[in-house]
């Protein structure tokens, strides 16, 4: 299920999702960035990030940052799942805590490490609630205390090349982003960087996958791969294919027969039952 912040909360939060799935099978699930950062909370069991000859290897903290991705995760759950996650604007952690948010690149970081003593807190009593509109008022309420005494940050530079690189739907030089911002190339990726996380020809690479997997979902019989590869800014279909591959780990083809999307860039990858 996903949800949306209240208003004041929109600059800073995309939305939250609540998962759920009963059993002990072993689900395999593949997260591939979207653009967004974001909080896991596992509140039934830990999420276990790899095997060795079946045997689990090693397990996520209870709760945890991750920072965009340069590519794709996998993660596994061995038992009943209720997840809970806060996915951030591109540059939304940023703004709420003033952050480097290139520092957290390819990172997992415990919540405490983050909120300290407030982290730690949260995680317990999202644990004690039982339903979403609970638990919903409780994130809602935690996220307005930190956005009351976020730092001051100057984000027009990332605020403005966000909004052209989105309107343009990951379709730019940085010539036409130095032209439209009045910065430099190298001010404007700094800035960017520690706003976002990624800098903006990475970010722009992944804004065009997901706008080529909106057309791929919603195309016809007569809609070829190849006009939309064009469409979404790839010079030919091999090039979709290998980029699409390197950030989701399948091909379009793979994505778009996969039965287990829990959301767009979190999806079982293969059945229950597999290991």
């Amino acid at each position: 299920m996903q949800v949306v912040p209240p208003k004041e909360l929109s600059p800073y939060i995309k939305h939250y999702l609540f998962l759920e799935r009963k059993g002990n099978d072993i689900q395999k699930l593949r997260l591939f960035s979207d653009g967004n950062t974001g909080i896991v909370f596992s509140l039934k069991s830990k999420l276990i990030s790899g095997f060795d000859n079946y045997k689990t290897q090693s397990y996520l903290p209870t709760s945890f940052l991750y920072g965009q991705l340069n590519n794709f995760k996998d993660v596994y759950s061995g038992s009943e799942m209720s997840i809970v996650i806060v996915v951030f604007q591109p540059n939304g952690l940023h703004q709420l805590l003033g952050v480097d948010s290139g520092e957290f690149r390819d990172s997992i970081i415990t919540v405490d490490a983050i909120f300290g003593q407030m982290g730690r807190d949260l995680e317990e009593k999202l644990t004690t609630l039982l339903t979403i509109p609970d638990r919903l008022q409780l994130l809602n309420h935690f996220f307005k205390t930190l956005e009351a005494k976020k730092p001051q940050t100057n984000q027009l530079i990332a605020d403005a090349s966000l909004a052209f690189i989105i309107k343009n739907k990951g379709q730019f030089s940085l010539k036409q982003l130095v032209a439209y911002t009045g910065y430099t190339e190298r001010h404007i990726e700094r800035k960017f960087t520690e706003g976002v996380g990624l800098n903006p020809k990475k970010f722009g690479n992944i804004i065009k996958l997901h706008h080529f997997l909106k057309l791929l979902k919603n195309k016809t019989e007569n809609t070829s791969l190849t006009s939309i590869s064009y469409e979404t800014g790839f010079s030919d279909q091999s090039h979709l294919i290998k980029e699409f591959k390197k950030h989701t780990g399948m091909t379009p083809s793979e994505y778009l027969l996969n039965t287990g999307k829990l959301t767009n860039n979190f999806i079982e990858t293969f059945p229950k039952n597999a290991l």
